[in-house]
């Protein structure tokens, strides 16, 4: 009886090897959103530091908390999420440098041209006070939201020797604050950055929300 021994490195069935390769671009697409973020905090951020605006570590998800609308629905504030969010704080009245950063919100939504349905600009009020007249024609396509005072000071914080409502503040599509933009802060610098956080998110985060 003759024995035939089976060769070293028998090649793998046709049927076997296409489907480990079916399984490893499964696998990828499941992972995708984890590669993208990798991708936006450790390249978007190499050596010497590109971002203008300061990053959160550790990030911090929005609040399981409710927030009042204009039209007085309520928003489960994680809800936001699968966008940009470019956020102000403030009281309805507005004072101080309020007015100047939602200008600069909308300023700087816009200058994002075909991608700005990315990017949505967000006006946090500590109260549910009415919006004052003059304030209302500008914020035709902002989110506009009221919430408990003492749940946002918690989740979002200033930087040392600033007041909340100082900064605006970026949330990424996954709902987490990444990145606060200093006081007073340098629009073109700051155009940068969310243009570099579009662009490194391409893939993984979804275009405007109807209001």
């Amino acid at each position: 009886m003759t024995v035939y021994d089976m060769a070293d490195g028998a090649a793998t069935p046709p049927k076997s090897k296409y489907a480990r390769l079916k399984m490893l671009f499964v696998l990828l697409v499941c992972a995708s959103p984890v590669i993208a973020s990798y991708l936006m905090y450790y390249v978007v951020r190499p050596e010497g530091r590109r971002n203008y605006g300061e990053l959160i570590d550790p990030q911090q998800p929005l609040p399981q908390s409710t927030a009042t609308a204009r039209d007085g629905s309520t928003v489960f504030l994680p809800d936001l999420k699968d966008q940009w969010l470019l956020i102000s704080v403030s009281s309805t009245a507005c004072e101080g440098g309020c007015e100047n950063n939602l200008y600069v919100q909308r300023q700087l939504r816009e200058s994002m041209g075909r991608e700005k349905d990315r990017l949505e600009w967000v006006w946090l009020r500590t109260d549910n006070k009415p919006v004052p007249p003059a304030l209302t024609p500008a914020l035709h396509e902002a989110t506009v939201l009221s919430m408990d005072e003492a749940t946002l000071r918690n989740w979002l914080k200033p930087a040392p020797g600033q007041q909340l409502e100082d900064h605006l503040y970026v949330v990424d599509p996954l709902g987490n604050w990444m990145m606060r933009f200093p006081a007073q802060l340098d629009a073109k610098q700051a155009r940068k950055d969310l243009e570099r956080l579009l662009r490194a998110s391409n893939s993984w985060d979804r275009e405007g929300r109807i209001r």
